[in-house]
């Protein structure tokens, strides 16, 4: 299993060069993150504008500066009015400019003083109250009208350029006007600054909202035809169709799988049917029909690489689940046909990505479940070719499901091409499984429908030799087989197997045939001459004379068993009594019970039960369906309180529908002879 599956689980691997063109289409493997592109696409997202604060208290720290400014060269004023009035002289004359600047600059701040020019600050000192007034009210409606808007660093110097324009237009002498130019232009400053933690956060958000760039399973990494890119070359890479080297991954992850379908058939092949074959002989035969269903599906697999729709579905997998509903039983195909899918969906992953094609798998449990459940209990070679017929039909609706389900734009010729060989794949399932089954059944000595058949015959030399020799004891066959047989299918044993042993199950009486008392037409009964411990002998002898005579002859063992078992270690109970009616001493039941063995079939342990229902019920003088359920019933409770179904598998409700299928038979056998109840008899009057 593992050695047909390497080759659909090694990785492909790519010779590329660049900038050449692709030879074929080249598919992404698995589904695996592309890390450089996404470092790439988070390197772009981080490209944000940077965030930016308001600070509106700015705008109220200038403007209190322009306030202090005009107060302090007021205050300068007023100081040299004072001067000048002390003295008696004008006021003009008072001080110089010159001086009045000297007393301004410890009043205004150090920044003001390097960067107010010494003429500007002369020619405010020099201005007269009203100009002073109306220099004021216009910087300040000039610095809160420029600044009451966002300003930053980049654009500071548009800002006071056009507060520059609103200062054109002041009724001032043209001195005083540049002068408030000049300190318009250093009362207005930034006041919408970068916020590093807001622009750090912003970044780092844009980054994580950034999805990974995958590399999806499926994903057409290159067209057929075109040209090989870095791009493309770094993206193999990745998902490792560039790789050369030995990966032991997918070979680990293939032998777990193995191991794991392995072990569930290891479970459940304790299942097996064991008893007329060995254990061994029956693993081997499993072993080969796992083997051949592995080897169809393998080559079945290789129709991939030809191009035609659905030609994969001609798979004839049911022939594995078929076969082993003939020679083994249900519950192994099942768990067979489980281990035959996951195969199958491993072989068929040409046309898919990953390990397993899963939705083909599915088509392959569908076709063996389907050939499980048409097959059913009648293993006979006319219905394996109903069973193909019916696996056809669910191939086609599986495979519309299928189509349905992919939902494409499928052309007339492809969806009937693709039923049409899905329909194929269940005739050509029954022609392997009828062609494989007279291998197995020569090979394992497998008794099959076919040789049944022949061996009920009644021309066959043995059912002659029974019906010229011993009359009474073939006509006694012949209803004990059929009670045999439908007691059989009752608890779904075979029925036709039981059927032919009942025919063989006392040809050992053909030895002796007038010392049993179905052959002793109008003569005396020559166990009355005898002692009883020579009449137990020659009773016992029959079973094992006629399981000699069988092998003589060569006919299965399942047959030989039946005559040898049917018997079982029950006790010859009328010799048994006579025996201590003669004896002083009470003898042993061990001396007068046949040595076995004990049955070991369901079918055995039925031919035995039958066996005995016709004696006994055949000796009822007149036998009604109460009495007849009665004797049936306490027949089948003595030996199953006598052991004698301790070696085979039939359960206490096994046991009663058995009892229910003799009843039936024998008072449809014995309808004519059956005295009804009086009652009955009034309402059949």
């Amino acid at each position: 299993m593992y050695i047909s599956m390497l080759s659909n689980i090694m990785p492909e691997s790519f010779d590329v060069s660049l900038y050449t063109p692709a030879e074929k289409d080249v598919l992404s493997p698995i589904t695996i993150e592309d890390k450089q592109a996404t470092e790439e696409e988070r390197a772009k997202a981080a490209q944000v504008e940077a965030k930016y604060e308001y600070k509106e208290e700015t705008v109220q720290n200038q403007v209190e500066k322009v306030n202090e400014i005009f107060s302090s060269i007021q205050e300068v004023n007023a100081k040299a009015g004072e001067r000048a009035e002390e003295n008696d002289v004008d006021t003009a004359a008072g001080l110089s400019s010159e001086e009045k600047v000297k007393q301004l600059k410890p009043l205004i701040s150090q920044s003001a003083e390097e960067e107010l020019s010494f003429d500007t600050l002369v020619t405010l000192v020099s201005a007269t109250p009203s100009q002073l007034n109306i220099a004021k009210e216009v910087i300040l409606r000039a610095v809160m009208d420029a600044m009451k808007t966002n300003v930053s660093i980049d654009e500071l110097d548009n800002t006071k350029e056009q507060a520059k324009k609103k200062l054109l237009s002041a009724s001032v002498p043209p001195e005083l006007r540049e002068a408030m130019i000049q300190l318009t232009d250093f009362y207005i400053v930034p006041n919408y600054f970068l916020d590093p933690e807001k622009t750090r956060q912003a970044r780092q958000e844009a980054m994580e909202a950034v999805k990974p760039v995958m590399i999806r399973e499926g994903q057409v990494l290159v067209r057929e035809g075109q040209t090989i890119t870095p791009k493309v070359v770094d993206q193999m890479d990745i998902v490792g169709l560039l790789d050369k080297g030995f990966d032991p991954v997918p070979f680990a992850g293939l032998g777990l799988l193995v191991i794991a379908l392995t072990g569930i058939l290891v479970y459940y092949l304790k299942d097996l049917p064991s008893g007329v074959r060995s254990a061994n002989i029956n693993l081997l035969m499993y072993c080969i029909i796992f083997l051949c269903t592995v080897v169809i599906m393998k080559l079945s697999s290789l129709l991939q690489a030809v191009d035609y729709y659905g030609i994969e579905y001609l798979i004839p997998a049911a022939v594995g689940t078929m076969l082993l509903m003939l020679l083994t039983n249900e519950r192994i195909a099942l768990v067979s046909s489980i281990v035959f899918s996951l195969c199958a969906a491993v072989f068929f992953n040409a046309e898919t990505i990953g390990p397993m094609n899963a939705p083909f798998g599915f088509y392959v449990l569908m076709n063996l479940l389907a050939g499980i459940f048409f097959l059913g209990q009648k293993n006979l070679r006319s219905n394996i070719l109903k069973a193909g017929l019916g696996v056809s039909f669910i191939n086609v609706f599986t495979v519309a499901i299928l189509l349905m389900l992919k939902n494409g734009q499928y052309s007339g010729w492809q969806i009937g091409s693709e039923i049409g060989f899905a329909f194929l794949s269940g005739f050509l399932a029954a022609v392997l499984t009828l062609g494989l089954m007279p291998f197995f059944e020569a090979a394992f000595r497998i008794l099959s429908t076919t040789r049944l058949i022949e061996l009920s015959n009644p021309n066959h030399p043995l059912l002659r030799k029974i019906l010229m020799e011993t009359p009474g004891t073939y006509h006694h066959s012949v209803i004990v087989a059929n009670l045999a047989e439908g007691a059989c299918e009752a608890v779904g044993a075979n029925g036709l197997l039981a059927r032919v042993g009942a025919y063989y199950h006392d040809i050992g009486k053909t030895k002796r045939p007038h010392f049993f008392i179905e052959n002793q037409m109008n003569m005396e009964n020559p166990h009355n001459k005898i002692a009883p411990q020579l009449s137990k002998t020659i009773i016992i002898a029959h079973a094992y004379d006629g399981a000699e005579i069988l092998r003589k002859y060569k006919l299965p063992k399942e047959i030989v068993d039946i005559a040898e078992q049917h018997h079982g270690t029950t006790l010859l109970k009328f010799f048994y009594h006579k025996a201590n009616e003669n004896s002083e001493k009470e003898i042993p039941e061990s001396e007068f019970r046949y040595p076995g063995p004990k049955a070991q079939t369901k079918e055995a342990a039925i031919v035995g039960i039958a066996d005995c229902m016709e004696a006994a019920v055949r000796s009822l003088s007149k036998p009604t369906p109460n009495k007849i359920e009665t004797l049936v019933r306490k027949i089948i409770t003595d030996r199953l309180e006598d052991g004698q179904f301790d070696e085979c598998d039939l359960s206490l409700k096994e046991l009663d529908l058995i009892a229910r299928s003799i009843c039936e038979t024998l008072q449809g056998i014995f309808h004519s002879r059956i005295e009804y109840p009086e009652e009955i008899k009034k309402k059949v009057t």
